[in-house]
């Protein structure tokens, strides 16, 4: 069994893979991981610990009753495309495993991957295989927090959908601007991307796939757990091209 970590800004999620099916799935923070693994390993004969982090991350911190292989990725680590990435050091390894998953699940294809989490980004990989670039901007929690951060006097406030493009209070028109702010971007990369490329496919993911899918006018294949299963595919690319 292959037990894989995506630790990110906010959470920390961790699933159970044989091979390519998802077992078992826990979203968890640094207090909880070691419980979490322990009673993964306990339940499932876990062999491999396949880790994604977009920080520091020590998997020493990990501690398993029997003797586990413990694979920590970065960019140093084989991936199924091409970085053209001008500075590809400094490339998340998050973002490179969602490009591995879209080069190893929709092959062939022109792809745009979006997370939407802390951060939204956008990922491209041609057909040829070749990581591209992409662009990052706030989330919606970001948005949010920046707006009372940075300003005198605006509150800060919790994600809520507006009942109306046009906010006739200003809790209401923080609401607008955050949320219809990210949709309309998030529809604007995907009109570009259309616009310069046949043959493709879009993947959307992270915490707020779902959100923002049931209200794009774009035909997307939404998948909150994405980055999960392109570790999935990822490990069983590196068994294979070892």
């Amino acid at each position: 069994m292959l037990l894989v970590i995506d630790i990110g800004n906010a959470r920390i999620k961790t699933a159970v893979f044989e091979q390519y099916n998802l077992l078992e799935l826990i979203i968890t923070d640094k207090k909880q991981i070691q419980k979490v693994v322990e009673d993964f390993s306990s339940k499932y004969k876990v062999e491999t610990v396949f880790i994604s982090s977009v920080g520091d991350f020590d998997p020493g911190m990990l501690k398993f009753q029997e003797k586990i292989k413990i694979i920590n990725l970065s960019s140093k680590n084989k991936f199924p495309f091409t970085n053209c990435y001008s500075t590809p050091h400094s490339l998340g390894v998050d973002r490179m495993v969602l490009a591995a998953g879209a080069v190893l699940q929709f092959p062939n294809k022109n792809r745009l991957v979006i997370d939407a989490g802390t951060c939204i980004t956008y990922d491209y990989i041609d057909e040829k295989d070749n990581y591209l670039g992409g662009a990052i901007s706030p989330g919606f929690k970001l948005r949010y927090e920046s707006l009372h951060n940075y300003t005198a006097k605006l509150p800060l406030l919790n994600f809520e959908e507006p009942k109306n493009s046009i906010g006739n209070s200003t809790q209401s028109a923080i609401h607008s601007g955050v949320v219809n702010g990210v949709i309309k971007e998030v529809e604007g990369f995907i009109s570009d991307f259309k616009k310069q490329n046949k043959n493709f496919t879009i993947i959307l993911t992270g915490g707020d796939a779902v959100f923002l899918a049931k209200r794009l006018k774009s035909t997307i294949f939404a998948n909150p757990n994405f980055l999960l299963e392109s570790l999935a595919y990822l490990y069983q690319y590196t068994n294979t091209n070892d």
